[in-house]
């Protein structure tokens, strides 16, 4: 039986596809092993949005021939489908496989039989036209199921619809069966997940289905306690949902909205499909129906074309924003996009003080949504990962709380009294037996 092990660069959609390979990988045979347990095959899932993919993907290919000289290294992922040239010249890589051929890598590179020189299977990326099924299992507690495929939106400093291909989805009839057999594992959180989530639906280029019916169907499914939308464009999280998932059981209150940037200008540049204009009511349409609501927010912070006022107008308008968080990314460029060859770069350093100056801000709305909870009943679902004597779960709402171990608790949810924002920025609670959660 040959031994083989896997690496994930990148988003909660990788961790999916690289979960599902691995189980076909054990239906052919195959044992799925540790990275350093001398593995006769890495498969390494590479990412194209966080910088520094070629550096980082040099030191995990050197890291596994450490653990074992012998093995076929096997690179897919985003940016193996853009450079998969390029990767296929660092030392120790054996084949690269695209965005049309990873899901058939059992039966392309049968027996992992190395070469000589590598092997480069990567067709282009109009060839990525299937939906292949995804989620993730047995990693932790929650699930992340894949729905949407691809993009069809062309932003100036995105690459991944070169990565990844136009935008395509799952069925309806599909998501539902696969939340059933998560359901059927123990599971009890799923994460939606997908390039592009709300734009689920597109079938063979043709809209069949919409998000929110997909909202409305996984809600019936009884097994599954907690539903959480990964990430969802401001133009396509319509009032409709927002109100479902205000009166909804099984959807949790918590929101990640991509801005990008606070600027209207700034968002032209980008070719973002809204203005700030709408970002502020969608986060007032939510607060207003779900005061405890928590808002996570994508920003990009030294576009070309970015001035310092129009960074500041980006911070002033986050500090006045009702929102929980900010995942913050200085901008870097990238090849076959249109904002490399805009007017105004701006600096790495500025870039750099702009993103620390945001992360800052971050850590401030984080702690005060934090305090906001204080006092209140919640529940929290607790994971398996534990540090130091301690374990964390998370409230329905994305408080993270943290909890002397208790074996009982993984993978329980428990009745919950929010107490204190300890030093290292976790809510601590007390336990607490009430039946109706009044929030």
């Amino acid at each position: 039986m040959k031994k083989v092990a896997f690496y994930t660069l990148g988003c909660k959609l990788n961790y999916s596809e690289t979960s599902t390979i691995g189980r076909m990988f054990q239906e052919r045979g195959f044992e799925k092993v540790e990275f350093t347990d001398t593995p006769d095959i890495y498969v390494i899932n590479t990412c194209s949005v966080t910088d520094n993919a070629d550096k980082k993907c040099r030191k995990i290919v050197k890291e596994a021939q450490k653990h074992s000289p012998n093995a076929f290294i096997t690179i897919i992922g985003c940016y193996a489908q853009l450079k998969p040239k390029e990767i296929s010249e660092i030392p120790g890589v054996d084949a690269v496989l695209g965005a049309a051929e990873k899901f058939q890598l059992v039966d392309i590179l049968d027996g992992f039989v190395k070469q000589g020189k590598p092997q480069v299977l990567a067709s282009a990326i109009s060839e990525a036209n299937t939906f292949h099924n995804s989620y993730s299992f047995g990693d932790r507690t929650r699930t992340f199921l894949k729905v949407q495929d691809g993009c069809d939106y062309s932003c100036t400093f995105c690459t991944i619809p070169l990565a990844r291909g136009n935008s395509r989805s799952d069925s309806i009839e599909n998501v539902v069966k696969s939340a059933h057999d998560i359901a059927a594992s123990g599971v009890k959180e799923i994460v939606l997940t997908g390039v592009n989530t709300g734009d689920f639906g597109l079938q063979e280029g043709k809209r069949v289905e919409s998000f929110y019916q997909l909202v409305q169907e996984l809600d019936k499914v009884e097994s599954i306690n907690r539903f959480r939308i990964s990430s969802i464009e401001p133009n396509l999280l319509s009032n409709e949902i927002i109100e479902f998932v205000a009166q909804s059981k099984r959807f949790m209150p918590h929101f990640h909205i991509p801005l990008q940037s606070g600027s209207n200008k700034i968002l032209k540049l980008m070719r973002r499909r809204y203005l700030r204009e709408l970002y502020t009511d969608r986060v007032a349409t939510i607060k207003a129906l779900m005061p405890h609501c928590c808002i996570g927010v994508d920003v990009i912070v030294g576009f070309p074309g970015e001035t310092e006022e129009d960074f500041l107008e980006t911070y002033n308008f986050l500090n006045g924003l009702d929102v929980s968080y900010l995942h913050v990314f200085p901008y870097s460029e990238r090849e076959n996009t249109l904002a490399p060859e805009m007017p105004g770069k701006v600096s790495i350093k500025d870039r750099n003080r702009r993103a620390d100056m945001l992360r800052i801000l971050s850590e401030k709305k984080k702690r005060h949504f934090y305090e906001q909870n204080i006092g209140k009943v919640f529940n929290v679902l607790f994971e398996d990962d534990v540090k130091d004597g301690l374990m964390e779960g998370f409230t329905e709402n994305y408080v993270r709380v943290v909890a002397k171990y208790d074996p009982v608790l993984v993978n329980e949810q428990k009745h919950v009294r929010l107490t204190t924002v300890n030093a290292s920025g976790l809510m601590e609670a007390e336990e607490t037996y009430k039946e109706v959660l009044q929030h």
